[in-house]
């Protein structure tokens, strides 16, 4: 049985089918219809509801895509959708702010964006950025962004204290009682998701379970069901394991745990590597990154997922996990072939361990894609270089997504490199040799020649900016 807040009211569910997405459970099962469902696949935001938990003793809000979410994740949490919006004056003031700014036409993914524009409130955001960032995952096809814009920025200026801040205090109180250290079941029919709380209660149950399909944030995962209409009949819910978000710093690297979402590796890894939180506002949208994992982005193997590279880049290896013991893999080692991995059976990824970067390694990432923000990689490129006194490149990693079966180190280009003074001779073989490297695919994203131009741009590109002949990043980092 699983137990959450629906806005203020108890709700426990045992008998449910795990497939089942919160979106309809919102529509089906709760009869609340204001959640839109517009894609199915994470992309238009229509579908967007507030989940909130308690920390540090205060509620903490995030937005999340609902056609993406199963319900075993509501377990301990608040689901907020448009309908509890509503104050006893009327209107919450982020919904007049809409209506006053004429910031809904057809009205459609009106819910999303309030939704979006309200945890934005209650988190206390509300520059620019913030709001750009807040409302990237939220598409319009009516009226443009800039009423919607306005509208966020006019509700964050003038908030006011609401029914969900008069009610803080019970609701965290609330929450607090439905966290249980025993390992929780959902069912219905032949589907079960098991929610164990502690590592040794996931190690076990994959052990007895090795078909089982961990969901981590189900962001990719969730597509089978959405999109592909598969059935998932056994899952191990991650969610509520602590020991899987915990970070640490140690003298040499950052071990973060496989549980950490893509929005808290941008906060942990923010100042130590810039380029790569750069990236990460690129990375999807915030309902993704908020639900997304670290570990689940690497676990899935795909191709032209935005981490491998970089952490590739960055010599990250992996902590894995079966039963009681613990292996090192490095991160070079993990990926097979297409979606498959070093994974033995029963075995998890616990961490993922990234050496410290200093400003001598020069680590730049560029990620090309069609749209700007919320969008899938055509080609991923990420580096890191050191040099020696002589100028002599001394250690090397270029590693690149969307150019083979698999995220993949460019040895050939690699050993062009090492050893060799920058320039343009240098540079020269290095692209050649990326001929070697990467034999890319056509497909609809892009051609296999233009993938593999564009790899050679972008190693030009890091050769420009080491140099200096390229002190900005242009506008044109997607076409």
């Amino acid at each position: 049985m699983i137990q959450f807040l629906l806005n203020q009211r108890l709700v426990s569910e045992s008998d449910i089918d795990p497939n089942m997405t919160v979106l309809n459970y919102l529509r089906q099962n709760q009869r609340r219809c204001g959640t839109k469902e517009g894609c199915a696949s994470g992309d238009c935001g229509a579908c967007t509801v507030t989940l909130g938990h308690v920390e540090q003793g205060r509620m903490r809000y995030q937005t999340v895509n609902s056609c993406l979410t199963f319900v075993s994740h509501l377990q301990g949490k608040q689901l907020i959708s448009v309908e509890d919006l509503r104050q006893p004056s009327g209107l919450h003031g982020v919904q007049q702010a809409m209506v006053d700014c004429h910031a809904s036409q057809c009205g459609f993914c009106t819910p999303g964006f309030v939704m979006s524009i309200f945890t934005l409130q209650k988190n206390g955001g509300g520059d620019t950025q913030q709001i750009e960032q807040a409302l990237a995952g939220n598409l319009c096809r009516c009226t443009g962004y800039r009423p919607i814009v306005a509208a966020a920025r006019h509700a964050c200026d003038t908030a006011e204290r609401d029914t969900f801040e008069q009610q803080e205090a019970a609701t965290v109180a609330q929450l607090l009682t439905l966290h249980s250290p025993e390992m929780q079941e959902i069912h219905w029919q032949d589907r079960r998701c098991l929610l164990p709380k502690t590592v040794k209660q996931l190690s076990d149950a994959l052990l007895a379970h090795p078909q089982a399909k961990l969901l981590a944030g189900g962001t990719d995962l969730a597509l089978q069901v959405t999109q592909r209409g598969e059935a998932l009949p056994l899952l191990i819910a991650l969610d509520q394991i602590d020991e899987l978000k915990q970070c640490a710093s140690f003298d040499d690297e950052r071990v973060l745990g496989a549980g950490v979402s893509l929005s808290q590796c941008w906060q942990w890894l923010g100042d130590e590597i810039p380029a790569l939180t750069q990236i990460l506002a690129r990375f999807a949208s915030q309902q993704i990154r908020n639900l997304g994992t670290l570990g689940g982005n690497i676990g899935n193997a795909s191709p032209i997922g935005d981490m491998p590279p970089m952490l590739l880049a960055l010599d990250a290896s992996l902590i894995l996990q079966q039963g009681d013991s613990q292996r090192r893999l490095p991160l070079a080692d993990f990926f097979l072939s297409y979606r498959k991995t070093a994974l033995r059976e029963g075995e998890f990824i616990r961490a993922v361990a990234i050496p410290h970067a200093t400003p001598a390694q020069h680590f730049r990432a560029w990620k090309v894609s069609k749209r700007l923000e919320d969008d899938i990689s055509a080609v991923f490129a990420a580096f890191t270089l050191t040099t020696d006194e002589a100028g002599r490149v001394d250690c090397v990693r270029i590693a690149f997504g969307g150019m083979a079966e698999i995220p993949r180190r460019a040895y050939h280009c690699e050993q062009q490199l090492l050893g060799q003074p920058l320039n343009g001779t240098t540079l020269a073989n290095a692209c050649r040799a990326l001929e070697q490297d990467f034999q890319p695919l056509s497909d609809f994203r892009a051609s296999a020649a233009y993938r593999l131009q564009l790899a050679k741009n972008l190693l030009r590109r890091y050769h420009a900016t080491l140099s200096g002949e390229l002190s900005f990043t242009e506008v044109s980092d997607y076409v």
